[in-house]
């Protein structure tokens, strides 16, 4: 279980981080996460915890976003500004190699500008997005966790991609 929750522990906290755009929430939201995994559902065979500690994290994410509109509607005097706590996050590709550095340069402004553009996804594509192409999950696995059908997540995730392609195309004068 700890090799489980330390090699999926990065990418389910940027995950937590792009929903809620702050990264106390995020580590928060990732905490409770894997202490539910662990005291309910350790004894389960291990193929089955991946896609069981993300529709944990899913749920609690959405749990997160109910929260905040309560939150929202009864101190509505007050100002959030969701989005400056993300200063603090930590790098998340690392560069390859040393040897080039007009690439790696190149290369990390468009990560840069990637992980930009997959904020200005709605909730349910930036998750699908990062469920379907980061973690590699399945359509049925993906439809199992955001709790929608087969089809919406294959809507969510199509527009997610065209939304990101073409951003990506504009920024940098490429085509894929």
């Amino acid at each position: 279980m700890e090799v489980f929750l330390a090699d999926i522990e990065k990418k389910a906290y940027h995950m937590a981080a792009f929903a809620t755009g702050s990264h106390a929430d995020a580590l928060d939201l990732l905490q409770d996460s894997m202490i539910k995994l662990v005291t309910h559902y350790q004894q389960r065979p291990s193929q089955e915890w991946k896609p069981l500690f993300y529709k944990i994290l899913q749920n609690r994410i959405r749990d997160w976003h109910r929260h905040q509109k309560v939150k929202n509607v009864l101190f509505f005097w007050k100002s959030t500004s969701a989005g400056d706590d993300n200063q603090d996050w930590p790098d998340t590709l690392e560069s390859a190699g040393h040897d080039k550095p007009d690439e790696n340069i190149s290369k990390s402004r468009q990560q840069a500008d990637a992980l930009r553009h997959l904020k200005q996804l709605s909730d349910k594509q930036q998750q699908c997005f990062m469920l379907r192409s980061w973690e590699g999950l399945s359509v049925a696995q993906t439809a199992d966790i955001m709790g929608c059908s087969e089809g919406s997540i294959k809507t969510h995730y199509f527009r997610a991609v065209t939304k990101l392609k073409s951003l990506m195309e504009a920024d940098h004068d490429i085509s894929f």
